[in-house]
């Protein structure tokens, strides 16, 4: 499964989340895939989209929140697992596209390979980490990921390769 595949099967069950991307590809393709005004696309805070979401889900403990993450980012702030799990917000959800590459910036591999994210994740303290592998599993998380305490988070396999998203321009915030 591709990230725009996997994209295409999780957005149609979103509704009014919070949803924090992480920066870089997955900040463009969500963007391409679902543009709206809960969406924060990060610009340049590798490794932070965890960490946002987390001050969300704590700030807005009636609203749901999911951060989409990659591989590169939960790498780069393994830390933030250990604070999510800690806090235990049961209204966010975690969800970590692992395509085994930095993929917004030439495709180097990670070590993701080697360090399996559900299991970090696990280590952590999150209430349930797994690895998606499948379009049908990945549907289900959103409505499964409001049962129980604690913050659920997924590590979602995807193919290396990928094609860039259209060139359409995301919502920036004016500045005054």
């Amino acid at each position: 499964m591709t990230l725009g595949e996997a994209l295409g099967e999780l957005v149609p069950h979103l509704r009014d989340e919070l949803c924090v991307h992480s920066n870089g590809y997955i900040s463009r393709a969500g963007c391409a895939a679902r543009d709206r005004p809960e969406c924060f696309y990060m610009i340049g805070s590798m490794g932070l989209a965890a960490s946002i979401g987390l001050g969300l889900a704590l700030a807005q403990p009636s609203r749901r929140v999911l951060v989409l993450d990659g591989d590169g980012n939960v790498l780069m702030n393994p830390g933030a697992l250990a604070s999510i799990a800690a806090a235990a917000p049961s209204n966010l959800l975690h969800v970590c596209f692992d395509n085994g590459v930095h993929a917004s910036t030439g495709g180097q591999p990670t070590v993701s390979d080697r360090v399996r994210l559900d299991e970090l994740a696990c280590a952590a303290g999150y209430r349930w980490a797994g690895r998606v592998e499948s379009r049908a599993a990945l549907s289900d998380l959103p409505a499964s990921s409001s049962r129980g305490r604690g913050p659920p988070s997924c590590s979602c396999a995807l193919r290396s390769g990928h094609r860039d998203p259209p060139a359409r321009a995301c919502r920036m915030p004016r500045r005054r």
